[in-house]
């Protein structure tokens, strides 16, 4: 058998059908989402859901699934806000024992996946030499500002690498692809649809409870954690609200 021939056949039957699905979710998202970041609020930020504490780093989280966001998904860009109103942000996973706790909470309550702040330097700006090549060095946790180490290996302290060993496109050939492999643009570039945000998906692919780089459009539930820097100016703008 022809297997480049034979793979070949399957990507472009999925894409028949993956351009349509697409193309529909990017109008949606472009329609419902800001593009600019949301601002603390210090209503919310004072009353903000405080369903776990961290004793590593003093932060509250919680998980939209137990709170008034249950059932609900969002994009990433609109996850972030909804974290950022609470003065808060999309978790930024910098320690193995925190990976370790949303690894927890994702088992815990079966879900598919969750977003993160990770995100891929991809705009104006992210051309230095030392993010090069990007998809190796070039993310970081939006939330904190904090480079995340490169994908190839596992980060000092770890005791292994957290981003997936494989992906989509592994399923298709006789050896893992390694996540970050940003198959959404592979499979249809004319859609430009890179996959620049990190998300943490339920052994999608056997691959247990993993990173993957994903389309940012795409709408998963999502983890919020406590941002010092929104905190900071939440109480500069209310401090009774905190008294």
């Amino acid at each position: 058998m022809d297997w480049s021939r034979f793979l070949y056949s399957l990507l472009l039957l999925f894409q028949i059908s993956f351009q349509s699905c697409v193309a529909k979710s990017r109008s949606n998202a472009r329609r419902h989402s800001g593009r600019l970041l949301g601002r603390p609020n210090p209503i919310k930020c004072a009353r903000r859901p405080r369903s776990l504490l961290s004793k590593d780093n003093g932060h509250y989280y919680f998980f939209s699934v137990d709170t008034k966001y249950k059932g609900a998904e969002a994009t990433w860009l609109d996850s972030r806000n909804l974290c950022r109103e609470q003065c808060m942000d999309l978790v930024s996973i910098e320690t193995s024992s925190e990976n370790q706790m949303i690894i927890d909470l994702i088992l815990q309550r079966n879900l598919r996946d969750a977003w993160t702040s990770g995100r891929l330097c991809n705009f104006n700006g992210c051309n230095q030499p030392h993010l090069q090549p990007r998809h190796i060095n070039g993310w970081f946790w939006s939330g904190t500002g904090i480079s995340i180490a490169s994908t190839n290996s596992t980060p000092a302290g770890w005791s292994e690498n957290p981003w997936s060993r494989t992906g989509f496109i592994g399923q298709f050939l006789a050896h893992d692809v390694p996540q970050p492999d940003n198959a959404e643009y592979l499979l249809n570039p004319s859609l430009a649809t890179v996959e620049a945000c990190l998300a943490v998906n339920n052994n999608w692919y056997g691959d247990g409870v993993t990173w993957h780089d994903t389309a940012c459009y795409r709408k998963k539930p999502f983890i919020c954690e406590d941002s010092d820097i929104l905190m900071r100016r939440a109480r500069a703008l209310n401090p009774q609200m905190f008294a």
